[in-house]
């Protein structure tokens, strides 16, 4: 697996303004389909409940990234070919990381379903301060559920 390249601020600033960024999205569901869920720390979206995901690097394949952000978001492990493909959405967002004036962000993203046969213990990452499993229809009459994540369930 190629490393993710992480570049100078003043580089992913520059992209984010000018271009969209595709990444995956992660909805996994435990045996009663409820779905997990974390509270982010972090712009865009920030301090609402989002399904777990990220962005895919430049010259990282989809089964690579897969693999990646499902680990670094939950300290999971499953093979790609489990997961189901719900189709490509778009995100757009008034903010950006950073938080700067003037742009917001915009996602070409992967959302990707994961049904699982139990519900695991799962490894809370940095970009979240909480998780929980929600049932579908409590999330989506959330307030605090981000519109993109219900998006994958309605």
């Amino acid at each position: 697996m190629p490393p993710i390249i992480s570049m100078p601020r003043e580089d992913f600033t520059h992209v984010v303004r000018l271009t969209p960024l595709v990444s995956i999205d992660l909805i996994l569901r435990d045996p009663e389909g409820a779905v997990l869920v974390g509270l982010r720390n972090n712009e865009p979206a920030k301090g609402v409940w989002f399904v777990p995901g990220g962005r895919i690097g430049k010259d990282e394949r989809l089964v690579e990234a897969f693999a990646r952000l499902l680990d670094l978001e939950t300290g999971l492990s499953i093979p790609f070919a489990e997961a189901r493909l719900l189709g490509a959405y778009e995100h757009f967002y008034d903010t950006n990381r950073y938080c700067e004036p003037g742009y917001g962000t915009h996602y070409v993203v992967l959302g990707y379903e994961l049904q699982l046969e139990t519900r695991p213990a799962i490894k809370l990452d940095d970009q979240h301060s909480a998780i929980k499993w929600m049932a579908v229809p409590a999330l989506l009459a959330a307030p605090d559920v981000h519109d993109n994540t219900k998006a994958y369930l309605r």
